[in-house]
């Protein structure tokens, strides 16, 4: 076997959902996994095609797109080291449902989608984690749907920066105004709007697209419920079976 096509265990365990895993499956999946490279911006996957790899993030960070018509969108949840993208592979689907951007570059463990739809057949243990994950995943862009529809955009993009906090476990990190425009579906005057409300209140730094949450209490507090949720939802993906 090539040490250098499939890394050390402990780098694939950066992905919490493959550390979930018992060693003896994890050892079975390990030369099915490589290693990969993202970089910001890059698009994964697109709606509508074949799903032609899975991802299990490391450090990177990956925003899932709804599209209307081709080119409306609004992110209906992120994927970070506590998931995976392709997820509904395992539920028999052949394509893909969101558009997958990378969000911050990094890198993750990428297997060929053909060969996850077989070992997910025929491991019970990956099966279990990856049904638990897709429950909160599910739950997630429900919790979004609803905070798009009832809550005003600076709640929602208080929700959304400390979600992408939470997943980065960083209070810094770069988003632009495009980004975040296509990410909560307005245009990007109403993104600037409610960045400069927040950094009034003194919650946040934001500039050029590098944000500093400075004050993460108050900025929990600007935002809704939803926040509570959408973070309780993934601790619930991530937890060890017992």
């Amino acid at each position: 076997m090539n040490s250098a096509v499939h890394p050390p265990v402990a780098e694939h365990n950066s992905n919490l959902l493959l550390a979930a895993l018992p060693p003896q499956d994890m050892a079975r999946m390990l030369p099915l996994l490589n290693q990969v490279t993202v970089e910001a911006g890059q698009v994964l996957c697109e709606a509508g095609n074949p799903i032609e790899h899975i991802y299990f993030p490391h450090d990177c960070l990956v925003s899932l797109l709804g599209v209307v018509e081709g080119r409306m969108t609004l992110e209906v949840g992120q994927v970070g080291r506590e998931g995976m993208l392709g997820v509904t592979t395992a539920l028999g689907h052949d394509t893909t449902q969101v558009r997958a951007v990378v969000q911050r570059a990094g890198s993750a463990s990428r297997m060929e989608g053909a060969r996850f739809r077989a070992e997910v057949e025929r491991n019970p243990a990956l099966q279990r984690v990856l049904y638990r994950y897709t429950d909160a995943l599910l739950a997630q862009a429900i919790q979004i749907a609803v905070c798009s529809r009832f809550h005003v955009l600076e709640a929602r993009l208080a929700r959304s920066l400390l979600v992408t906090r939470d997943r980065l476990q960083s209070d810094r990190f770069h988003l632009t105004h495009e980004f975040l425009a296509h990410a909560l579906g307005v245009r990007r005057v109403g993104v600037t709007k409610a960045a400069s409300a927040l950094q009034q209140q003194g919650l946040i730094n934001y500039s050029r697209g590098n944000i500093e949450i400075l004050d993460p209490d108050g900025l929990a507090a600007a935002s809704c419920t939803c926040y509570q949720i959408v973070r309780e939802a993934g601790a619930m993906s991530v937890a060890q079976e017992t």
